[in-house]
């Protein structure tokens, strides 16, 4: 559904796909039809298919996508079928009221924009303050948030391909929004085999019925994501297209043996997702893995987000703090492994990717820190508030070294329901909270 970025703009840096699960493809006869292409349809013009197979291209050339089914989907998915609306915004990043303008795919002079706009790669937002998305008005939108989006297509088809889609595979797409990842799924997986998932009604009535003109009838329900759908379980796969505290049981209850479940797990804070890779191997035991990523998805619904604002990160910019001088280098972005410890150990910070310099707030108490280059090897670090982020910064990057510098970390879902999140070696671990205010 939503993918998030903290202040940078959101691309995808999953880890590459592993070696394809042993055994996922059941001894069924379905398992080796080739994908399900239906008929084209009504209003697909030359140059949406241009700008699809440029928009392809261009993630071929990043190399966030690959020859095989999922590229295939994506080429032969006219997005305009599924977003024939979409929001464009007109204001300033910080302006307040935000002021959107809704494009419509009917409307000759929205065309070029909307064409634009869908094929770009960003997110794509397809909701506004939870509307009903079918039969809405085309014009001006002031104030309010924007409730479902379109996830950007590097992330999706990174997460896609490490999902494994395979003909027959019976698939649950857990956060519909605006149905791309249920129409991948329906080409490789057959539609009768996929089902979508949304708390949404509106998200749920459009996908149906967009769903239905590119000639894909997927089960689409409406209900709680987190506790998936069990009348059609067990699933060989689950994608969750939104953040979630910690992983949901149902859903790997629901998960089929040597099944795959891909998730986001994250705090109240944006800056430092993880990416939970749950496997169910043939005797029903489940490994899960936790891998520190630069980019998740958004949070769901009643997940409490931190942020930076405004006037928080000028006051970063521009007031005194107590600063000193040190030779210690701060760690480095793809140092990814310690930035998700540190999220975990000294929860509530937040980091302002449109900095110069590295900059990370405290939105609670107001505590920030400033780190600016000096020289060779020479960094001054300023500090302000009743939190020595620095500090806990350092703290958290030893810890990370004595547990070997680990980019992944094992998830231990515990039959008590706690879960753990543990390093290779066993030195760094902490407990996955089942709500941001439960206590250690």
């Amino acid at each position: 559904m939503n993918n998030v970025p903290s202040a940078a703009p959101v691309t995808s840096a999953v880890p590459a796909p592993s070696e394809p699960l042993e055994g996922t493809v059941r001894s069924d006869p379905a398992l080796s039809a080739a994908p399900f292409l239906p008929p084209q349809p009504a209003g697909d013009t030359s140059g949406a298919a241009a700008a699809r197979a440029a928009m392809v291209a261009r993630l071929e050339e990043s190399g966030e996508l690959r020859p095989g089914p999922v590229r295939e989907a994506l080429l032969a998915l006219p997005r305009q079928v599924l977003m024939p609306q979409a929001y464009v915004r007109r204001s300033a990043p910080d302006e307040t009221p935000p002021r959107w303008d809704l494009l419509d795919w009917t409307r000759l002079a929205d065309r070029g924009e909307l064409l634009e706009r869908l094929h770009s790669g960003d997110s794509v937002a397809i909701q506004h303050n939870g509307e009903p998305i079918l039969g809405r008005t085309v014009g001006s939108r002031r104030g309010g948030v924007m409730t479902a989006m379109s996830s950007t297509m590097g992330m999706t088809a990174d997460l896609l391909q490490l999902l494994d889609l395979r003909p027959g595979q019976r698939a649950l797409d857990v956060g519909t929004g605006a149905g791309v990842t249920a129409a991948v799924a329906c080409f490789v997986c057959g539609h009768d085999r996929v089902v979508t998932l949304d708390i949404d009604p509106h998200v749920t009535a459009a996908a149906r019925e967009r769903l239905s003109a590119l000639g894909y009838r997927p089960t689409a329900v409406t209900g709680d994501g987190t506790a998936g759908c069990p009348d059609a379980s067990p699933y060989d796969r689950v994608f969750v297209s939104f953040a979630v505290h910690r992983v949901p049981t149902a859903l790997v209850e629901q998960l089929a043996p040597c099944g795959r479940a891909l998730m986001t797990l994250g705090t109240s804070s944006p800056s430092w997702p993880g990416l939970a890779v749950i496997d169910k191997r043939p005797d029903g035991t489940v490994e899960a893995e936790l891998r520190a990523v630069e980019f998740g998805h958004r949070a769901g619904a009643g997940f409490d987000r931190l942020f930076l604002s405004a006037s928080f990160r000028d006051t970063i910019a521009t007031a005194d703090g107590w600063t000193q001088r040190t030779r210690l280098a701060p760690p480095t972005d793809t140092a990814r492994g310690m930035w998700l410890a540190l999220d975990a150990l000294y929860p509530g910070l937040v980091r302002h990717f449109g900095a110069e310099d590295l900059t990370i707030g405290a939105p609670h108490c107001r505590s920030w820190m400033r780190v600016r280059a000096a020289g060779h090897r020479r960094w001054d670090v300023t500090t302000c508030g009743p939190r020595d982020i620095w500090a806990e910064i350092q703290d958290a990057a030893a810890r990370w070294r004595e547990a070997g510098e680990p980019a992944a970390y094992r998830i231990h879902l515990d039959t008590d329901d706690v879960q753990r999140v543990t390093s290779p070696n066993g030195a760094l671990t902490w407990q996955l909270l089942r709500t941001p205010g439960d206590s250690r």
